[in-house]
């Protein structure tokens, strides 16, 4: 199963929400409009005209457009509505209902305001299907996310230090195993440093993922100083000429400072050894926090630095629009998506896939 068929099947929750809403707000117009309709009375029949005396045939064009076709508008979207696909009007009552159903999918005031009134750009006035308003929402997420969808740099410089943060329960540590095993497989040298020593399990599950992946994982006693462990690890893996060393850190609560303090001393000292490191900072951003993943990236932003993203669980919530608003708002590159607990679930961030998936327009053709 490619990795964007998982993307599609596991939003369900996010794709199901923006689907049905559209439809829902197209359907809702109809039916207005029909029983409109039907209250009107009834227009004065003309008498008939007298028949005109015939002509002759004029000549047609090559090719004509069939009655009821898809239209210029439809074309250019690129796909063909069900025939008597309902429509409705593009008008203000509607963008704002459109507007409404993305801030629920949390992509957040600023962000739902921008993207509605991308699609209703030229656009007033006309009738338009619930396939032709996904088509055009997912075009302009698409484009507000393809400036940040990028892989993570590999740098010459060895070892190039990886450090991955983020809040507790976030996935930092299962993102870690992934990405070294991917690396690893790719033909780099890994080291990982297990920083999260007040909790055993972090460090336990790491070194399970180490053994899967043929990856040293570096320890040290439960309650050590973790700056001091980053030290050293950067030490080892400068000695064994490792390509990559990936540091853990303990899940931090973006509102206890004693915590963001500690992390940031793992940062000073991490510089004392090179004043480039870490060569990159991931924050790694749990999608079923939603709107408060955008906090986390100002606070961390501050403290550590942070050069690019990493979402996880994007299959277990409805506010798939998050990532949407982080890119809008913040412009830092994401370097993967994750939808599943499988090595191959954590995927490079794919911004039409993606654009396509939250929409749920993927699987139409």
């Amino acid at each position: 199963m490619s990795f964007f068929r998982k993307l599609k099947d596991r939003m369900l929750k996010s794709s199901s929400k923006l689907e049905d809403g559209l439809d829902a707000i197209v359907a809702e117009g109809e039916d207005d409009a029909s029983a409109a309709e039907a209250a009107a009375p009834e227009a004065p029949v003309a008498p008939a005209a007298p028949e005109p005396a015939p002509m002759a045939e004029e000549p047609q064009p090559a090719s004509q457009p069939e009655a009821g076709g898809a239209g210029l508008f439809g074309r250019l979207l690129g796909r063909t509505d069900k025939a008597g696909a309902p429509r409705r009007a593009l008008d203000d009552e509607m963008l704002e209902e459109i507007e409404e159903l993305l801030i629920t999918a949390d992509m957040g005031v600023e962000t739902a305001s921008r993207v509605s009134a991308a699609m209703a750009g030229g656009r007033m006035g006309q009738r338009v299907s619930s396939l032709e308003l996904k088509e055009l929402m997912a075009a302009e997420i698409a484009r507000i996310m393809e400036p940040v969808a990028k892989p993570m740099p590999i740098y010459p410089k060895r070892p190039q230090v990886v450090l991955v943060v983020g809040v507790n329960g976030s996935g930092k540590t299962t993102t870690i195993g992934k990405l070294a095993s991917q690396f690893r497989a790719a033909g780099k040298e890994v080291v990982i440093a297990a920083g999260d020593t007040f909790r055993a399990a972090a460090v336990e599950q790491l070194q399970v993922w180490g053994q899967r992946a043929g990856v040293p994982v570096l320890t040290a006693p439960e309650g050590s100083d973790p700056a001091s462990l980053a030290y050293e690890a950067m030490e080892k893996a400068e000695a064994d000429g490792a390509d990559l060393l990936m540091i853990d850190t303990a899940g931090r609560l973006q509102n206890r400072a004693d915590l963001m303090e500690e992390l940031a001393k793992i940062v000073r000292v991490i510089r004392k050894k090179d004043p480039e490191a870490p060569h990159n900072t991931l924050l790694v951003l749990d999608a079923t926090t939603g709107q408060n993943a955008l906090s986390q990236v100002e606070i961390f932003q501050k403290l550590s630095d942070v050069s690019g993203l990493v979402m996880t669980k994007l299959d277990g919530t409805a506010r798939g629009g998050v990532l949407v608003a982080l890119a809008d708002r913040f412009g830092l590159p994401i370097h993967a998506i994750g939808v599943g607990e499988q090595i191959d679930d954590l995927s490079p961030f794919d911004p039409e896939e993606f654009a396509a998936a939250l929409t749920g327009i993927g699987d139409q053709n």
